[in-house]
Parts: C-alpha cells; structure tokens; sequence
C-alpha cells in the first residue's frame, strides 16, 4: 500500500489503500522492467485490474517492451500538463501504463516536494486499482528510495551476478534503514536452475539476517529463457510473444502467488510473496 507522501511543514495523516508493490534493484540491466511489464500482463490474465507506473525517471522504457507510441509522459505530470489518468494508455495484455520520462535528465532526480506530489498523485490511483506496480530505476538514488520508502511491499530484483547480488543487498539494507517495516522479497532473473536461485536467496538473506538482524523472502526464480530476448526485439511482452516459455511460466506463479490464486502448474518455485 502507498503511503501518501508526508510534505515538510505538513500536518497531514499518512493514508493507506489498496495493494502497491514496488519493482527495483541495486543494479541495472537485471530484468526489472520486463519482469514489472509481465508481471502485470499475468495479474491482468488473472482478472484482476492493474497499472503500471513505469517510475524509471530519465530512461523509462516499458512503452518499448510493449511497442506502445507515447503523446505524453511522467514529465507533463510533474510539470503540472497533464494529471496521471490523462497519461495512461492501454498495454498488451489489458493492464494500463503510465509511460515515464525517457531521455529526460531533470526529472531523473525530482525536488522532494515535486516527489511528494507523484507519490501523492500514485495513492490515489491506487484505491481505484487491484494491483498498482512501480517500476523504479536502479539504485538508491532519492527518486528511486522515494518510491521505496512509499511502499510496504518491495520486490528487489537481481541476478546470479556478484555485482548484481552485492548491489542488492545494498538495495535492502537501504531499504532497511528507510523503512524497517518493508515486506521485500528477492526475485533472482536468469538463473540456470532451481537450485542457483535458491543458493542466491540464501547468501543474501544469511548476510540480511547477521548484518541487518532481519532476512528477506525469497519471491522465486525466473530461468533463463531464449525467448526472453527475442520478446524484446520484437517489442511484445513475453507472456504475449511465449507464453508457454520457461520464463513465462515462472512469472505466471509468481503472479498467482502475490494474488493467491491457485497455480496451474504441477510444480511450483518456492516461497513466494503472500497475499496481504
């Protein structure tokens, strides 16, 4: 849930409404915008209505997974242009998009209070939503740990690579000192196995919990999946383009598990986030 931005000088109460998961991690180039765009096509398959806020401040690029023609962005929005709602376009896959701000080096790092204002704006957008997924940038910049620190639910995503793991764990304990309440849960991208993705989970929450005094959940594993790129160069979410692929069904599970619907799948990854 998203928790109203609290101005400077303000007296106002926080709010709190529906269900708002946060999509990011230390380290860019892991997956996070793919696994956001795809995360929502399978709750939108789900019946469920979801937006995506594609919060990349400066290189946003959902609306190029999703072969999606933009007229306006998140910099009209900040710029007081447009308001959220006249931004949305309908995705593939039935969930609605809110295009970030591409190409757009001042808005990458926004004024608190201009901050404050979108985060404000996302609230209540998210009472009119099942699900509402903000993709951030990599990093623990203060547009990204903004988002974050808005947020109870975090999805901190990462991949077998040392640097991907150690810049994850920087991500949580960053989010552990914004926030200690922050239900974030690992999704480990392209892994070769099962087992890899869970010896991942397992080093960082091992560091989590001697380091930090508190572990991290394991949300689950994505394989590697040939088809993943070829998604991409063709500009389709890969649950659209493959959906019978390795990756795609991985996605699906996650998805069913964060909604709590029954998995089709005869075996399923472990743990994975639980329905508020």
């Amino acid at each position: 849930m998203i928790e109203k931005a609290s101005i400077e000088d303000s007296n106002r109460k926080p709010r709190r409404a529906g269900r708002a998961i946060v999509v990011t991690s230390g380290k860019g180039g892991v997956g996070k915008t793919n696994i956001s765009v795809n995360l929502a096509v399978a709750l939108s398959q789900l019946g469920r209505k979801v937006t995506v806020m594609d919060a990349d401040l400066g290189m946003a690029n959902a609306d190029v997974l999703c072969d999606l023609t933009l007229r306006s962005g998140l910099e009209d929005v900040v710029s007081g242009k447009k308001k959220l709602d006249e931004i949305a376009i309908l995705a593939p896959g039935g969930f609605l998009l809110l295009p970030g701000a591409g190409g757009v080096p001042a808005i990458a790092d926004l004024p608190q209070v201009q901050r404050n204002r979108l985060i404000d704006a996302l609230a209540r957008l998210e009472a009119r939503n099942d699900y509402l997924i903000v993709d951030t940038g990599a990093g623990i910049g203060a547009s990204v740990m903004g988002f974050v620190a808005a947020v109870e639910r975090v999805l901190i995503v990462t991949t077998p690579e040392p640097t991907a793991i150690t810049d994850a764990y920087a991500m949580l304990k960053t989010i552990r000192k914004r926030r200690p309440s922050t239900r974030a849960r690992l999704v480990v991208n392209q892994v070769d196995s099962l087992s890899e993705g869970i010896e991942v989970h397992a080093r960082i929450d091992q560091a989590s919990r001697r380091f930090l005094g508190v572990g991290i959940g394991f949300a689950g594993s994505i394989p590697k999946d040939s088809q993943v790129p070829l998604a991409v160069r063709r500009r389709s979410p890969l649950l659209i383009n493959s959906p019978k692929s390795a990756a795609a069904k991985a996605i699906r599970r996650l998805a069913a598990s964060i909604d709590g619907s029954p998995i089709q799948e005869t075996r399923s990854l472990l743990s994975f986030l639980t329905r508020s």
